[in-house]
């Protein structure tokens, strides 16, 4: 492994190698192993390099029972000499990334012996797992300023390989998982730690490292996070949204937070004084739906009425008058969704009235004696599924 060309190098852009295997895998994906590579293949929590062989798209390289194999958008022309062109940005940002989780992970240790137990390098951002249940936002801040100020020193990364007896010279971070061919990856006086992933030659390199949030994942905590460009990148599109946010508000940017909070109080407001006005006119369309009766049943078909209108309204019915029984059914875009509810001088039962209705419309629902509710299908019209209820009630 030690001879593979992205170990050799890992700022390597373009390289000449040997064709010594090309076919296709099971979905048909052509792909080609090489006698050398500077194509770093996923492992390790980082992604595979891509770029391009002989011109040809490069979409994916992983190693696959000790064969290296490079997946391409086409067959290659020629399956002899190939030359080789790492897509650089790409490679380096993930250098980057990968060397300031380094960082980040033997800061937490330094600091609060938490130790990192999984690592995963995104398009955008970086996360690591604590083995912790809790992190305070006091203990991320002095983390993140001690592996700033280790990018700051500049210090040099380098990396070696060892035997398995040679292990005990090292403080590592963690055991490392192999037993043969062991790859340490160590910033001096601070990180030893067993990694096959791709590093820059030094700290600054880095360039700067920022903690974005932290999520609970079960008995875990998992910081989000990002190094060099992508700092830069989260800085400019937080800058735009907070602009942006600025204008809207008609605000400053350092009163954005007032102007929402005043904002959200405002209609916090006028969501109660909204719902005051829904209940009033409800009461008065309950009254004039009563007027409507017949043989002791109310019935009616809205359109665009939502489950909880029609909920409120028939029990507003059947409050108002306890010998009716309320029928009302909703055609929701190509949906229908119906309430039946009787009052509490009633004997018939609503479980028998979503017994006729759920099958017309292939539909679900639930209740009691009392009151029932479901939804489905447009399989019938509203007037016809309402009929069918009015049917089973009289």
């Amino acid at each position: 492994m030690k001879n593979r060309l992205y170990y050799i190098d890992a700022y390597c852009k373009s390289f000449k190698a040997n064709v010594i295997k090309a076919t296709q895998d099971e979905q048909g994906q052509p792909y080609i192993v090489l006698d050398n590579t500077a194509f770093y293949p996923e492992g390790g929590g980082q992604p595979s390099d891509t770029g391009a062989l002989n011109g040809i798209p490069v979409l994916h390289v992983e190693e696959i029972d000790g064969e290296i194999r490079h997946t391409l958008v086409e067959e290659l022309s020629s399956t002899h000499e190939v030359e080789g062109i790492i897509d650089w940005e790409r490679r380096f940002d993930h250098m980057q990334q990968h060397a300031g989780q380094h960082i980040l992970s033997a800061a937490f240790v330094e600091l609060f012996d938490f130790p990192t137990v999984s690592f995963h390098l995104g398009k955008e951002i970086v996360s690591i797992d604590l083995d912790v249940e809790e992190v305070s936002p006091a203990q991320l801040a002095a983390v993140e300023r001690l592996a700033n100020d280790i990018i700051l020193e500049n210090r040099q990364i380098e990396t070696k390989w060892v035997t398995e007896d040679e292990l005990d010279q090292y403080s590592l971070r963690k055991q490392v998982a192999v037993t043969d061919e062991i790859r340490l990856v160590i910033i001096p006086n601070f990180d030893d730690n067993g990694c096959g992933g791709t590093h820059p030659s030094s700290t600054g390199q880095v360039n700067g490292l920022k903690i974005l949030s932290t999520e609970k994942q079960k008995r875990k905590v998992r910081v989000h996070f990002v190094c060099g460009m992508r700092v830069l990148q989260q800085l400019q599109q937080k800058n735009q949204q907070l602009t942006l946010a600025s204008q809207l508000l008609n605000a400053p940017e350092d009163g954005v937070a007032g102007a929402i909070e005043k904002l959200l109080t405002t209609n916090h407001t006028l969501e109660k004084s909204l719902e005051e006005v829904q209940e009033t006119l409800l009461t008065f369309e309950a009254k004039e739906l009563l007027n409507t009766q017949q043989q002791g049943v109310v019935k009616a078909v809205f359109t665009g009425r939502t489950v909880q209108q029609l909920q409120k309204l028939a029990k507003l019915l059947v409050k108002e008058n306890e010998n009716v029984i309320a029928l009302l059914v909703a055609d929701n875009e190509e949906r229908l969704q119906f309430v039946a509810a009787r009052g509490a001088s009633i004997e018939v039962s609503m479980k028998k009235v979503s017994a006729t209705a759920l099958p017309l419309i292939n539909g679900k629902g639930g209740g009691n004696d009392a009151f029932v509710q479901g939804g489905g299908e447009q399989l019938v019209t509203a007037e016809e599924l309402v009929q069918a209820m009015i049917e089973q009630v009289i």
